[in-house]
């Protein structure tokens, strides 16, 4: 199977580009360099040209904060670069995989949201990813949306390693109040490889079980063995630009692990100069 993956540079890319490969894909790498999304006309030659069987549109504007006051740059990547996307893999044939987000929801609900709950998102960045997926179906009959949250990795800024990096503080506190699924960016991967012997529709790919900001700090450090002074807080202790759903667990369908083994995994699996810092 030919696959071209955007954003092959970003976090998740670069994690999910080897997988592919392992599998027998033969896996077209495009970023900003050689693919701008928000150019139609070169989106279009690039899907042409090279006809992918499946493509897994990986590239997106993810600055949550920032999106609060650059909405028109959110919304030309998250929504107009995927209807071009969409447009172009329509043209070719092409079976497209979205990488969505568990912020389309509000955090309303007290049970894991399904993929039958109505998105109602509360920040910018969540707006624009909602109006991708939206695009998506407009455009598409061969499609999968994979909602992911509280994502991690090897190869990008996370909180796993932002949390590592302030273990020396006098006290560290994490926001307790707001709940959802750390995900791994391999368990993401290989639970796209899952969705992909399944019906065309929407996914919620994430770590199974759920926890806080703060029970998540408080595992990583236990994984490490680290004596940190960990404090958790609200929300209102710890404003940001962006609201945040206080609870945007989903229910990922058994297609994700427990959160915690995959983050020992993680752990085990950092390098060693990451790991002696």
């Amino acid at each position: 199977m030919k696959v071209l993956v955007t954003g092959a540079n970003g976090m998740f890319g670069q994690d999910l580009c080897p997988i592919l490969e392992d599998v027998g894909c033969f896996v077209i790498k495009t970023d900003i360099d050689n693919l701008d999304i928000t150019n139609p006309q070169i989106t279009d030659e690039v899907v042409a040209k090279t006809k992918p069987d499946l493509l897994i549109h990986c590239a997106a504007y993810t600055n949550v904060d920032k999106a609060e006051e650059d909405l028109q740059n959110a919304i030309l990547i998250n929504e107009k670069g995927t209807e071009n996307i969409a447009k172009a893999c329509a043209k070719q044939n092409t079976t497209l995989v979205y990488i969505s987000t568990d912020y389309v929801f509000d955090g309303t609900k007290n049970t894991p949201y399904t993929n039958q709950d109505k998105p109602n998102p509360i920040n910018n960045y969540g707006i624009s990813k909602l109006k991708g997926e939206e695009a998506v179906k407009k455009h598409c009959k061969k499609y999968y949306i994979a909602r992911t949250s509280w994502l991690y990795g090897h190869f990008g800024k996370n909180f796993v390693e932002t949390m590592l990096s302030l273990k020396d503080k006098p006290e560290l506190k994490v926001v307790d109040d707001q709940i959802g699924c750390p995900t791994w960016t391999i368990e993401l991967a290989n639970g796209i490889l899952k969705i992909l012997q399944k019906p065309y529709g929407i996914y919620h790919i994430c770590g199974s079980g759920s926890t806080s900001w703060y029970g998540f700090a408080k595992e990583i450090f236990s994984l490490q063995n680290l004596q940190v002074n960990l404090k958790p807080c609200n929300t209102t202790e710890f404003p940001r630009p962006a609201k945040r759903p206080q609870y945007s667990v989903m229910d990922n369908l058994e297609l994700c692990r427990d959160w915690k083994i995959a983050l020992k995994e993680y752990m085990d699996l950092r390098p060693n100069e990451v790991k002696t810092k």
